[in-house]
């Protein structure tokens, strides 16, 4: 017999003897008194603490801190009474996340025109690969201007793309034209300055699943460098056409030359996955998740303490799922099965996430209800809830139920709207998981802004200006809310469908 069948059994004994038990209304707010919530703030503590302490780095994917993290989550589900939730006996607990890293080491750009050939200076252009090398020469040329969605697939496939940078709205026009196959695309900025804040940003380490990073190759040149390759004049009549309502993309008689070098990894790091079994394992169940990575070393150079810990982002999340996880387990048992999931890799775009829902340990659409939780220890007690995330799930109402029965109210749905793609829970929203995410951290600019400009991804996010009030709120708002999800006579659901 199975290790989750003799649970199972165990939990269905504890039912039999309560059966005469008075059923207690899990959608009323829980008590939370003095003590209790001095204890509970003991405990969140504790394990913010040790989660952002400097022995554990800054816990980044791929390092002796993010392996400490994944076995301090690993030892605490366990205390707690969770079991592994990878359904896989391989791989108990921890959940394989292939990723990729590549950073930036040396390119170069030539132009050749009529003019003759420009070895274009650094100081005056960078290329990017997300391989270990890019080379490409010979190549033809078509000048787009700031045109992209309007250019048709087979003016720029597998030709170099010269295109006019505009502050905002280039990434997009450049991801447009990425997605039309070219062999690189050139992007003209106003001037060196501009050319330093490109490598400040593709300079950087970039992360990515193994298997989805791509291929493009991107250049950066100032409109000096360029225009003193081309014949005096010919490049401003390029300009001055490509601000007439008529203009069309046209071939250049140039060629452009780069070649651009990056350091690049393959490595695994992993998402923690533990499970409160449930008594009715085929009714759904519920899914709790918090990201456990930061970025490890990121203070300024020289600076005497370089390591981002991570305190609010997103130390308090974990200590807050855990904490919640700890007192669900203990409250059980419960109809459904409730999974407790910290993901790697949240800062590079959410990637343990998105591993999850690439390979469930249980079908998604048997989720009846995900909650994240991210950056929760800055608001006191009786804040508002930020909503991130309002009004994309059926599940509204009973959480606009729950907060009012808890006694307090939603906070500014605009100014929380500004965060849903950032949070591990948007990777669920897209595949019809009903996710949400409820922080009073998140209510308003008024609590989230001063975090944001002071301490947000920087070492002096080290815990000490945590606030537990408002977190301990949002930890009992969440437990009542588990608790009638995971309940089949408050929350009846149709198995596999994730909704009532």
């Amino acid at each position: 017999m199975s290790l989750r069948a003799h649970l199972v059994i165990a939990l269905a004994g504890c039912l039999a003897l309560a059966a005469c038990a008075p059923v207690p209304d899990l959608a009323a707010p829980l008590p939370a008194a003095a003590d209790e919530r001095a204890a509970i703030a003991e405990r969140l503590r504790a394990d913010i603490a040790v989660l952002s302490s400097d022995a554990f780095g800054g816990r980044k994917p791929g390092t002796q801190g993010g392996a400490r993290t994944t076995h301090f989550i690993t030892e605490r589900m366990q205390a707690s009474g969770l079991v592994s939730g990878t359904n896989d006996p391989g791989s108990a607990w921890l959940a394989p996340v292939e990723l990729v890293s590549t950073k930036a080491l040396a390119s170069r750009v030539i132009v050749r025109t009529r003019n003759g050939e420009s070895d274009l200076p650094e100081i005056g252009a960078a290329a990017f690969t997300p391989t270990r090398r890019a080379l490409i020469d010979g190549t033809d040329v078509v000048f787009v201007g700031r045109l992209a969605e309007t250019v048709p697939a087979e003016t720029v496939a597998g030709r170099v793309v010269v295109m006019l940078g505009e502050p905002g709205v280039s990434p997009a026009r450049r991801a447009n034209l990425f997605g039309k196959n070219p062999a690189a695309v050139v992007t003209v900025v106003e001037n060196e300055s501009a050319i330093t804040s490109v490598r400040r940003v593709y300079g950087r380490e970039r992360i990515a699943l193994a298997g989805t990073d791509d291929d493009n190759l991107a250049a950066f040149v100032t409109r000096e460098a360029i225009a003193g390759a081309f014949a005096p004049g010919e490049w401003q009549g390029l300009l001055d056409a490509a601000e007439s309502d008529d203009f069309a993309p046209r071939p250049l008689p140039a060629t452009i030359a780069i070649d651009a070098r990056s350091e690049r990894r393959e490595f695994t790091s992993h998402n923690v996955i533990g499970m409160i079994p449930g008594t009715l394992p085929r009714s759904g169940a519920v899914l709790l998740l918090a990201h456990w990575d930061h970025l490890g070393e990121c203070g300024e150079e020289g600076a005497q303490d370089r390591i981002c810990n991570g305190a609010v982002d997103n130390a308090s999340g974990v200590a807050v799922m855990l904490e919640l996880a700890r007192r669900l387990a203990q409250s059980g048992p419960h109809d459904r099965d409730i999974y407790v999931l910290a993901t790697s890799a949240e800062e590079q775009g959410l990637l343990g996430a998105r591993a999850f829902v690439a390979d469930p340990p249980l079908p998604l659409g048997d989720i009846v209800a995900a909650f994240n939780f991210d950056t929760v220890a800055l608001a006191p007690a009786g804040s508002a809830v930020g909503f991130v995330g309002e009004g994309r799930t059926a599940l509204d109402p009973l959480v606009r139920e729950a907060v009012a029965a808890q006694g307090r109210e939603l906070g500014q749905r605009d100014f929380a709207e500004q965060f849903v793609r950032r949070q591990d829970g948007w990777a669920l929203l897209e595949e019809g998981v009903p996710a949400l995410f409820l922080s009073s951290a998140f209510s308003s600019e008024i609590v989230l802004g001063p975090y944001l400009e002071a301490d947000y991804h920087r070492a002096s996010d080290d815990g000490e200006r945590i606030e537990l009030g408002g977190a301990i709120d949002d930890l009992l708002l969440h437990e009542a809310l588990v608790r009638r999800f995971a309940s089949t006579a408050l929350y009846p659901s149709a198995a596999g469908t994730g909704s009532p």
